[in-house]
């Protein structure tokens, strides 16, 4: 069963992902409501997949995969429920194929890591906060991604935004500020939860993802401050967004990667 929930919700994001290519330089663009329709169902079979391969008996199996694969459906269910009402036509073929390309990793890469986080409630909390300030750190990297593409094709003299499918550049910046506030408010509060609740966040667990995470607060705590006070735009935000992500990256799947998979 987990297979076949895995494969369906991979299937669907990709056919999501060619209904919105296969048009993109359309005149009459893609066709978005199909599109949309389709991801929707691999959401629903990519959550019953995690449900069974994350809830195992004794405890739950947070694997670098399985939590890979949970980050992405987060992403993908976050850009879907926010498609009508935020521009992010041209960024949900690459969330679709990434949460393609994860619940795949998830199912057929034999890596195991089982926790207990049931019995330390104050762990949970900890653990959903950094989840979340992380993706959505890493949907504001996609819109920054989106912010260079769209001031690369302004600066081609007679190239046209393919059509509607590119929002306004302005409104596209601020929907990344506003994002960059939110996730930094969001990796705040997680750290702080985790001195809260954790032991000690400074010993061979927890060091080396309290050192990168704080180092990410600090990038995006400074690109916030110097966008507010020096009106910072363009590469400056572009390449700090960028550090920060790969700063929480390693933080959040470094040492499992080392610890699940290399060696």
């Amino acid at each position: 069963m987990n297979t076949a929930f895995a494969i369906a919700a991979a299937a669907l994001y990709a056919m999501a992902a060619i209904v919105l290519l296969g048009k993109f330089v359309h005149q009459e663009g893609p066709n978005k409501r199909l599109g949309l329709g389709i991801a929707s169902l691999g959401v629903i079979a990519h959550i019953a997949f995690l449900l069974n391969v994350i809830m195992v008996a004794p405890g739950q199996d947070m694997s670098i995969t399985n939590v890979l694969s949970l980050v992405a459906w987060i992403i993908t269910t976050a850009m879907l429920i926010f498609a009508r009402a935020i521009p992010n036509l041209i960024l949900l073929p690459v969330v679709f194929g990434f949460a393609s390309l994860s619940v795949l990793a998830s199912r057929f890469i034999p890596v195991s890591y089982i926790m207990h986080i049931e019995l330390q409630p104050g762990l949970v909390v900890h653990i959903s906060l950094s989840l979340f300030a992380y993706c959505t750190l890493v949907i504001a990297f996609l819109y920054a991604l989106q912010m260079s593409y769209i001031t690369y094709r302004l600066k081609q003299k007679g190239a046209t935004l393919l059509h509607s499918s590119l929002p306004p550049l302005m409104l596209v910046e601020g929907i990344l500020f506003k994002l960059l506030l939110a996730g930094t408010c969001l990796l705040s509060v997680s750290l702080l939860s985790g001195f809260v609740f954790l032991d000690d966040m400074f010993n061979k667990t927890y060091a080396h993802k309290t050192v990168l995470s704080s180092a990410a607060l600090v990038v995006y705590l400074i690109l916030l401050v110097g966008q507010k006070l020096r009106g910072w735009r363009g590469k400056q935000v572009i390449f700090m967004t960028v550090l920060g992500v790969i700063l929480l990256s390693l933080a959040y799947f470094g040492s499992k990667l080392v610890r699940e998979i290399l060696l």
